[in-house]
Order: C-alpha cells, then structure tokens, then sequence
C-alpha cells in the first residue's frame, strides 16, 4: 500500500497562509505540483496564487480563535478527500510584562498557539490513520524552547505545542503518522509588522521589559536573518523523509540559543541530582 509521501501529487492544509511562512510554504508546495487547502483571515492576499494555480489552490477562511470555525473548515476539508500534510503555521506575539497583559489577550495568544493547533491535529489523526499514514508539521520557534522577557505568552503557548506534539508522536508512531515541530529563528516574513504590544506601565519601562520592548520597537530587517523561501523548501524537503526529525531548528539563531539553553538547564539539573533522590522513601 503506498504511503501519502509516495503519491505523485499530495493533499496539504496550511492555516496563516496569508503571509510569510505560510506564504511561501503554500507557493511552494504548489510548484512542485501539490494541492493546498490553504486558511486565511483575508482572502484576497492569496488572489495571485489562485490565478496561477487555479483549483489545485483552495482557500478558506479561518478565525483560529473560535473552535467552531475550525470544526467547520477542517470538516469541509476533510470532506472533499484525504489531507496528506496539515501545516499549523498560524501565529503572532503578545510583546509585554505578564502583569501587562489583558486576559483577553492571553486568551486570545493561546487559542491561537496551542488550542487551534491541538484541535487541528486531533481532527485530522483519525483520517490520517485510516488511509495509512500522514505528517503533521507544528510550526514552533526558538521560543519553543527558549525563554525571552515581554513574550510570557507566546512561550506558553509554544512550549505547551512542543509537549503536546512530542507525546501525540508516540502514540501515533504505530500508525505511519510523522510529526514535526519546525523551530525557526528570526526570519524575514513580517511577524515583527504585526507584534502586537500591552500597554506599557512605568514599573517596568526601564528594566528588561522595556530594554526588549525597545529593541523590537527599532528592529529593522537586518536583525532577521532566515530567509522564509529556504525555510519553506527545508520543511517541504522533510515531508517526504521516512523518519523526519521530531524537532526541525532552522536559523543559525536558533541552533546556537537552543544549545544554549539546554546545556544551562543540563548543567543546573546535575547540581540537583543529590537533593532530586533526597526525597524518597528509606526502608
């Protein structure tokens, strides 16, 4: 029986395909002669590719943030045929102190991160096992497994998508079914143009929130180096990897933050080792 990956043309579904990387991973996918049912909040910003590829390009659109439009755009999807390869890419940030920020824009940060990914991926598990096999690719970040001051938020959601992802691998390993978390870094696709930022307060303008909320604020295109048409051709390229990674870092950034950072968190955890087994039950 073949599998999804050795099919001469392949299902894909990609939400935020408006722009950056969802942009160029939707283009992509359609030169090398896919299909692509692609999500978007404005469906205009997708006109060109439509004109090009005709109905190998279908585009719905997709409020993440309420749970009953994706049930709905997922079921349509799902009803027109078999999806090989679902793309969560969707995503901004929050940029402020946690004390800065709204319940409605946490809410709102992790609907979008973790909730709608997660549901997404649930939807499409039981298809994907039934016809044989699948890949589903999480669009994470560097800050998946790395923690910066104004972004609270974002890390939760990311890191709570790299834990969901990481367990739903093994119980889905059995079924031919491969998932990937991609781990970009700073990469040149507009998300800084649409950080969306607390209102500041005093207490805070003048330690590391506001030095990073300043930062930012200046931040032109030289400080994103990941150029998002190589990033979308290295995610393609995995797709049809018999055993792709479960974590894909892209960005010389994020290699060297995420090194970093675990062998921080490594070198603290064995200065523990003694006090960890302290605790346990001397007979």
């Amino acid at each position: 029986m073949p599998t999804p990956s050795d099919k001469a043309v392949r299902q894909w579904f990609i939400t935020g395909a408006s722009g950056g990387l969802g942009r160029h991973l939707t283009g992509h996918a359609l030169q090398r002669g896919d299909r692509v049912t692609a999500t978007v909040r404005h469906p205009a910003a997708l006109e060109d590719l439509h004109k090009t590829y005709g109905d190998r390009l279908t585009v719905e659109i997709l409020d993440l943030t309420r749970p009953a439009d994706v049930d709905r755009v997922v079921g349509r999807t799902l009803r027109s045929g078999p999806v090989d390869i679902v793309v969560n890419n969707a995503g901004y940030a929050v940029v402020g102190a946690a004390e800065e920020m709204t319940t409605e824009q946490i809410r709102d940060q992790i609907e979008v991160l973790l909730l709608a990914p997660m549901l997404i991926t649930r939807a499409f598990l039981k298809p994907m096992r039934e016809q044989g096999g699948g890949r589903i690719i999480q669009i994470s970040s560097m800050g998946g497994q790395i923690a910066t001051p104004t972004h609270s938020s974002y890390h939760a959601g990311k890191w709570g998508l790299e834990g969901f992802t990481e367990s739903v691998s093994r119980e889905v390993a059995d079924f031919n079914i491969h998932l990937t978390l991609v781990e970009p870094g700073a990469t040149r696709t507009g998300f800084a143009s649409a950080l969306r930022y607390t209102t500041e307060t005093a207490a805070y303008r003048d330690n590391a929130v506001g030095r990073t909320r300043r930062y930012l604020e200046a931040a032109d295109d030289s400080v994103f180096t990941g150029d998002p048409a190589k990033l979308a051709a290295a995610i393609y390229d995995t797709t049809s990897h018999p055993n792709p990674p479960l974590r894909l870092p892209l960005g010389s950034d994020t290699y060297d933050a995420i090194h970093t950072a675990l062998t921080r968190r490594l070198t603290a955890l064995e200065t523990q080792k003694d006090l960890a087994a302290s605790v346990a039950f001397t007979h």
